[in-house]
């Protein structure tokens, strides 16, 4: 092999011009990586994307049919219990042995028509018609936050429960009838269905059936979570 003598300055160039040369290769390099990479990623969301819709339609078709298939059931709990109005947000149903059950339910947002503050304000008026020294203004004190608002401006309509049974204590006409306006404006927003299953296992305990995507993860019946279909 033939040698080529450089003087320093060339072998100088030479270096800077080689060390440039590799630079650029692993730009190159990373960038063809990078490429490659968006592409795997391209490749498997196309994949996995359309999968998941599937699930989700799938799931969808089973909520469906699993509250249909209670309605008729739901219909009879309510002629066999007198009721005129369902008001409950969940109902649970166990089998025979009590090995396994299901509760179908809906979360609601709490929600109120204006003539809330009306209530309100009688209320408030009462109330504090009652603080005389520092015993009564504790206790009044405690009352009013039970008509503290949540971060949505609403009252939680399970304090407005235990308003109703302090009005219904006091015999106070004008507390009971600032209760009942509450009670009237209360206009609750259905967000969603939910379902949970459960099952008990030979020892007894409960467990409940992974209904979501994190949930399945979960093979063994030892760990126990609240899991739900919504």
């Amino acid at each position: 092999m033939e040698q080529v003598q450089m003087t320093a300055e060339e072998r100088k160039r030479y270096e800077a011009w080689k060390a440039e040369d590799e630079k650029k290769q692993a730009a190159e390099q990373r960038k063809r990586q990078r490429e490659e990479y968006a592409a795997m990623v391209d490749d498997e969301i196309n994949t996995a994307i359309p999968q998941l819709k599937e699930l989700s339609a799938s799931i969808k078709a089973v909520k469906d049919t699993i509250f249909g298939n209670f309605d008729a059931i739901l219909k009879m709990k309510s002629e066999i219990l007198g009721l005129t109005k369902d008001d409950q947000r969940s109902h649970t149903f166990t089998n025979s042995d009590s090995t396994q059950r299901i509760t179908l339910g809906v979360n609601c947002i709490d929600g109120y028509r204006d003539t809330v503050e009306d209530g309100i304000a009688m209320v408030k008026q009462y109330i504090e018609s009652l603080a005389r020294d520092e015993t009564t203004k504790s206790l009044v004190n405690a009352v009013l936050r039970l008509l503290s608002r949540d971060g949505q401006g609403n009252i939680k309509a399970s304090k407005v429960l235990q308003l109703r049974k302090m009005a219904e204590d006091s015999g106070n006409d004008r507390f009971i009838e600032g209760v009942r306006i509450i009670e009237e404006s209360y206009q609750p927003t259905v967000t969603k269905r939910y379902i949970r299953a459960e099952y008990k296992d030979s020892k007894g305990a409960w467990h409940y059936v992974p209904l979501d995507m994190t949930a399945v993860d979960q093979l063994t019946p030892e760990t126990e979570n609240t899991n739900q279909m919504e």
